[in-house]
């Protein structure tokens, strides 16, 4: 109840703010964004909308094993490297840490076409117009009075610092904190590990993890609350068109992803971590 009249209050304030007059002059300074440079096509390229599905179901499967690991105090199972001296690792680590790396992979392949493309331009700020644009847009959510959506065109300022935090900022530091973490970071490395603590890794990585918690929640609730149809015929079906195939697509997809989260269990992990491991029982 608190939080319902704490939203409220903020809703009332923001739209306050924005019948005052020097805030209405600067809405429409700074109508929440700014022009993409020149030769940035329109649409998404098929390459990119697979990319936005294997990016969703492995941080999907990624967020629910790595909670498993934080939560689990008696192991399944164990999976141990085949060569001499490899450490043992739980069999539910040991998912985590081989869907970070399909995703790691996914991500980097993502990033040399989005550089190969001219595709970058609508996730990296190309001029310092961004800033006064997030805050008008933010202003506009918050009172309620949302921008216009033309994602298929440009997305909103706002949009893209979350976008470019997502890809550039939080993506590498869960990544770095997870290696760390890991048994591919060097143990006798002295040094290394004093400038570099696993403690600092530890208390990092679980708020990168939330990080994302949140912005999955949020980026699904506004593609459905700002034109559902179309903004998932944009990346599910490569259409800036108001049908439900996009729709009928994303649907498949979480079919997929939920049976991928069903079939996450030790009796399927098994056989498949042994293809790179012993599995025991302890």
């Amino acid at each position: 109840m608190a939080l319902v009249v704490a939203a409220g209050v903020v809703v009332l304030l923001a739209r306050w703010l924005v019948g005052a007059a020097p805030v209405r002059d600067f809405l429409v300074s700074y109508p929440g964004e700014y022009p993409l440079p020149d030769g940035v096509p329109a649409g998404f390229p098929a390459w990119l909308q697979w990319q936005h599905f294997f990016n969703a179901f492995f941080i999907v499967l990624i967020i629910r094993s790595g909670w498993q690991v934080r939560r689990q105090t008696r192991p399944p199972a164990f999976w141990t490297r085949k060569r001499p001296g490899g450490r043992k690792i739980s069999l539910t680590l040991w998912f985590h840490q081989s869907l970070d790396l399909l995703w790691l992979l996914n991500g980097v392949v993502f990033v040399v076409l989005l550089f190969a493309t001219s595709q970058w331009a609508r996730l990296v700020p190309t001029s310092w117009a961004v800033f006064p644009n997030a805050i008008s847009a933010l202003l506009q959510y918050v009172s309620l009075d949302w921008p216009t959506e033309n994602g298929w065109v440009n997305y909103n300022s706002l949009q893209q610092l979350m976008y470019f935090a997502v890809v550039f900022l939080a993506a590498p530091l869960a990544a770095i904190t997870g290696a760390r973490m890991s048994g591919i970071w060097p143990k006798n490395a002295t040094r290394l590990n004093r400038i570099y603590p696993i403690e600092l890794a530890r208390a990092l990585h679980f708020p990168a993890m939330l990080f994302f918690v949140f912005f999955v929640i949020v980026h699904v609730a506004l593609v459905f609350a700002t034109g559902a149809l179309r903004n998932l015929n944009h990346m599910y079906s490569g259409s800036d068109e108001v049908n439900w195939a996009g729709f009928g697509i994303f649907v498949a997809s979480l079919a997929v992803m939920a049976g991928a989260w069903i079939a996450a269990r030790p009796v399927v992990l098994a056989p498949l971590a042994s293809l790179t491991g012993r599995v025991s029982a302890r």
